[in-house]
């Protein structure tokens, strides 16, 4: 399968969990990452900085109808949910969801809806269920479900509460799942090189 977007959802004790995983992806690393995370509004721009200090890829807040490429980690603004579109983002100031805005839900059920069966979600730490049922979603639509193994996680109920909602999701430590999505990255990459010839 060539995976078209691989979406990230996290949110107590996101800072840590994103800036390892998206740590342990290659330079040129070609499926584009969406990374939602839980938080406040007036937070700014500090995720962001953070994570291009720890990669070689690109790294940048969203923008409304900004283009989505490879080699590339989005970040979802504060306050906006983020909605995937055939090669573009849209942001969204719809009510949170769960009390959240953005959500995790709302971002991964739309990658499901989008890309189908060439999605990839991804579950990390996190204090509240937001995220599981946009996982069902995702491999309902035929995606790829990774979650963080609860028992190891700063705050174990998001994880946990995916893998209740999708138990054949693989539950793996970060380093294992930023592996994972490796491997998944180079066959993308060469199964579009095939397809190409």
């Amino acid at each position: 399968m060539a995976y078209e977007i691989i979406v990230v959802g996290t949110s107590w004790g996101g800072l840590s969990a994103v800036t390892q995983l998206i740590g342990g992806l290659p330079r040129g690393f070609e499926i584009p990452v969406v990374v939602v995370q839980h938080r406040h509004r007036e937070s700014g721009h500090l995720l962001a900085s953070i994570l291009q200090d720890r990669t070689a890829l690109s790294v940048c807040e969203i923008e409304d109808k900004a283009p989505i490429a490879g080699a590339s980690v989005y970040i979802a603004p504060p306050d906006y949910h983020v909605l995937i579109e055939p090669g573009f983002f849209s942001l969204s100031t719809d009510e949170p969801v769960r009390y959240s805005r953005p959500s995790i839900d709302v971002t991964f059920v739309s990658a499901a809806d989008t890309y189908g069966a060439r999605s990839v979600g991804v579950v990390l730490t996190g204090a509240n269920a937001d995220g599981s049922r946009g996982l069902k979603r995702i491999v309902d639509r035929g995606g790829l479900a990774f979650v963080q193994l609860p028992e190891i996680a700063e705050s174990p109920t998001m994880p946990a509460a995916a893998l209740r909602c999708v138990p054949n999701a693989r539950a793996l430590a970060i380093p294992e799942i930023a592996t994972a999505l490796t491997d998944l990255a180079a066959n993308t990459v060469a199964k579009r090189a095939r397809t190409s010839r």
